[in-house]
């Protein structure tokens, strides 16, 4: 599959939620938006990005593992213009779903990172190392994530960071692939 193609049908953030959210979905997007920041040396290290970098994000509007993350990605993009974020929904896009299934399940939020020319850099999803922490350690309640954040929560604070490594290690790909550095001459 190409998976290209799908980033290129994919729709920005706010597209996404107007086409597949509800309120009560907009809304809980919108007040972890509101707690997502990114620390000073976070967007420095953002601001060093020079290699376009395309997200498809795979995503469900109902999801709160989407809502507490998937604001942490447009953070990202905001701090580092050459990160281009499209979202698709998982249910209207089975084939992409069924693509990147995670341990045979169908998860979100699933990432795949492309150059700027389409080839496929990374996949990485659905939570990350704190967050699956957080959650052995409690091993009871909820089945799916309720997605409120707080920007103050250390968990939270780790899933930034983690999510920001991962947009680090593409750009770094990117940035040395021999083929980009030919074609841009660097």
């Amino acid at each position: 599959m190409n998976l290209f193609s799908k980033f290129e049908a994919g729709l920005p953030l706010a597209d996404f939620l107007a086409r597949y959210g509800s309120e009560a979905h907009r809304a809980r997007w919108k007040a972890a938006a509101e707690q997502t920041a990114l620390t000073d040396e976070q967007r420095a290290l953002l601001g060093t990005f020079t290699r376009r970098t395309n997200v498809l994000v795979l995503a469900g509007a109902w999801c709160g593992d989407c809502s507490s993350q998937c604001p942490i990605f447009e953070r990202i993009a905001e701090a580092a213009p050459v990160v281009r974020t499209h979202y698709l929904d998982r249910d209207e896009h089975a084939d992409v779903q069924a693509e990147l299934q995670i341990n045979g399940g169908n998860r979100v939020p699933v990432l795949v990172f492309f150059s700027e020319d389409g080839h496929e850099v990374a996949r990485y999803g659905e939570r990350t190392l704190a967050r699956y922490r957080q959650l052995v350690g409690q091993l009871t309640g909820e089945g799916c994530a309720t997605g409120l954040v707080k920007g103050s929560d250390p968990t939270q604070l780790a899933v930034v960071r983690e999510w920001l490594n991962e947009f680090e290690r593409v750009q770094w790909i990117l940035r040395l692939s021999p083929r980009l550095r030919r074609l841009h001459g660097d």
